[in-house]
């Protein structure tokens, strides 16, 4: 059975005018990075799955672990197409290996 990695692409606009604000968004930004997401700019965040259903499931953990007001979307793409990111200005990061090698397939 061929693999077909993907990511999961969060971008999120979440409020901080109040104290209860940024402990919601502070939340679910540690929610994301500990369940593997990487940060690519400041409210977008990957991370990259085995398959379809993988996704699915990453998925349905962000709905359960979202705050209660701002906006979060949610693109699946394919590794291939993830690939094909431009930067038209600026540096991929190099810091942090995000890659399949370092996926662990259980």
């Amino acid at each position: 059975m061929r693999q077909r990695f993907m990511r999961v692409m969060i971008f999120f606009d979440l409020p901080v005018l109040t104290k209860s604000d940024r402990k919601e968004y502070s939340k679910f930004h540690r929610f994301l990075l500990e369940d593997g997401f990487v940060m690519m700019q400041k409210s977008v965040y990957s991370k990259i799955v085995l398959n379809g259903h993988a996704s699915k499931i990453v998925t349905d953990r962000v709905r359960r672990h979202k705050p209660p007001d701002g906006k979060i979307q949610i693109l699946t793409i394919t590794e291939k197409q993830f690939q094909g990111i431009e930067y038209i200005l600026g540096e991929p990061q190099n810091e942090v290996v995000d890659s399949q090698t370092r996926l662990v397939v259980l």
